[in-house]
């Protein structure tokens, strides 16, 4: 299953060790750092990546709840009926940005660590399959 990792390049080193670790789990992450070429129709290439995922890992912290590509993303899970209990808000750093939607949500924490996460994920992945 394809896990879209929206974040922040301020919590790209957080991103990038769940991403490693959620691989671990036998998920397919697509993340930007990693898919995105140079020259490529980045906008575009977001947009087929969102259909083809199944989930979507959000990164919160200041800086993520700020950017306006990290909401397109999330609007673009809470439309889409394949996400339907498959969106997972990890917070990063504490914010009182945080959309109403995703405090309805049980929010992970990055202080459980990357490993621990991302065995939630799988394990909750696994019973919506």
């Amino acid at each position: 299953m394809q896990v879209f990792l929206s974040y922040d390049r301020a919590d790209e080193a957080f991103a990038k060790a769940l991403s490693t670790e959620l691989t671990k789990q036998g998920l397919s992450v697509w993340r930007d750092e990693e898919e995105l070429l140079p020259g490529d129709n980045w906008a575009l290439q977001i947009g087929e990546a969102l259909k083809r995922s199944k989930a979507m890992v959000v990164l919160v912290s200041p800086e993520s709840m700020r950017s306006k590509w990290v909401r397109h993303e999330i609007e673009y899970a809470l439309g889409d009926l394949r996400y339907e209990s498959r969106l997972f808000p990890v917070l990063i750093r504490p914010t009182d940005e945080v959309p109403w939607i995703l405090r309805e949500l049980n929010m992970l924490s990055a202080r459980q660590g990357a490993a621990k996460i991302s065995q939630s994920i799988a394990d909750a992945l696994k019973q919506v399959a």
